[in-house]
């Protein structure tokens, strides 16, 4: 412990490691994927133990809970921060100072912020979910998150403790609906998901929900038709929270840049997944329920412990072992996860669309059952999404912010 917090970090230019594209890529498959339908075709399956197994994790769990569907914002966010220490070395590597390399961070937020803005109105009549986009909510918190870059593990840990029990507290001494409260006005149709103490995290009722209520009808997007609920339930402010999912990334960059073995890094990171998954499980037992939703504080640690886990599956399969041929796959899409992330967010309904008026649905009816086609269509979107990617592999086309 004393020796990774007191190693001195280097700027030489930094080594790519293949596991962290890998990862990158693979979870952005996965997003570009929509779960390939899955979920809706298990619904035809209603005893099929298997079909429930895959209808659970290619979907959000209603709310409370956690399948692997929940896990890929997470882990976007987690990626975000393990690359934080990966950038500084490079730009400190090309001569820039310190000074600048903030005002990038800085204007890279604002890009975030605003292609988050644009991705979440594009195609609607109003922007619905303004800053609940992934790309939004890093934007909001990355800046945040880079100030403790370099500050060492206990500094790093003390801010995410605060961040995670100050939200917590927020939440906690929020007051609950009253007695005769109409659920179905916030969306609950069914009623609440949960009950006694836990009530403070429920779905459009809890402290978050009630500041957008406050914030988004402020904006001229709102006048006409006021914000009453999130239909899923995401609130703005996830971004606080989910600030602890960065640092947690950040602490795991710092350990692959560090100077410590390859077994050593990689115990750590299967180390720091255990201890993650045992406190977020206990939290979500004792303080507070796990919902990925709104990202509350045993989630964002249950969640990490899981990113841990997966970043160290790649590291240790790509990196140590040197297995890297089967990940290129993965790497196209991985050194280009901004582009994969928009062309899925723009293109996915035009790519459907196109494929539906050249091979039309009756071709796929003489072969396979109809509840299977939107499964082929997504299989089709996701091939043309990666050849996108491939095509700027091939010819050194890299997006950046």
């Amino acid at each position: 412990m004393q020796t990774l917090l007191t190693e001195t970090p280097t700027y030489e230019k930094p080594a790519r490691l293949t596991s962290l594209d890998a990862y990158r890529g693979f979870i952005m498959l996965a997003m570009a994927s929509g779960g390939f339908t899955l979920a809706k075709v298990a619904e035809h399956f209603p005893d099929s133990r298997v079909w429930a197994f895959v209808g659970y994790h290619t979907d959000h769990v209603a709310w409370v809970g956690c399948g692997f569907w929940d896990l890929i914002q997470p882990a976007f966010m987690f990626m975000a921060g393990v690359a934080i220490p990966y950038s500084y070395a490079s730009r400190k590597n090309k001569g820039e100072s310190d000074g600048l390399i903030l005002f990038h961070v800085a204007v890279r937020c604002l890009v975030l912020v605003l292609l988050g803005i644009f991705l979440s109105s594009n195609g609607g009549a109003r922007p619905e979910h303004l800053l609940v986009n992934v790309l939004t909510q890093i934007g909001l918190g990355y800046f945040f998150v880079y100030l403790f870059r370099g500050r060492g593990l206990i500094v790093q840990l003390a801010a995410t403790a605060f961040v995670l029990v100050g939200y917590w507290l927020w939440f906690a001494l929020y007051p609950l609906p009253p007695a005769a409260f109409d659920y179905q006005s916030v969306g609950l149709k069914d009623g609440p998901y949960l009950s006694g103490f836990c009530a403070r995290w429920e779905m459009n009722t809890n402290a978050a929900a009630h500041f957008d209520r406050w914030l988004l009808n402020l904006l001229p997007a709102y006048r006409d038709k006021p914000f009453v609920f999130n239909p899923g339930g995401y609130p703005t402010l996830n971004f606080i929270p989910s600030m602890a999912t960065m640092l947690f990334g950040l602490m795991a960059g710092e350990l692959l840049r560090g100077r410590k073995s390859g077994r050593a890094k990689l115990a750590w990171l299967v180390a720091a997944g255990l201890i993650c998954l045992a406190l977020g499980l206990l939290a979500g037992r004792t303080v507070c329920p796990i919902v990925k939703k709104i990202w509350t504080p045993s989630w964002a640690v249950y969640s990490a412990g899981w990113t841990f886990w997966m970043l160290a599956a790649f590291y240790a399969v790509c990196d140590l072992k040197g297995w890297k041929r089967w990940s290129f796959f993965l790497t196209v899409v991985g050194m280009n996860s901004i582009a994969m992330y928009c062309m899925s967010q723009l293109l996915k309904p035009a790519i459907r669309g196109t494929f539906h008026n050249l091979i039309g649905e009756w071709w796929f009816m003489q072969w396979i059952d109809p509840i299977y086609l939107p499964v082929v269509q997504y299989c089709v979107v996701l091939t043309v999404l990666w050849l996108a990617c491939y095509w700027m592999y091939r010819r050194g086309i890299f997006v950046r912010i």
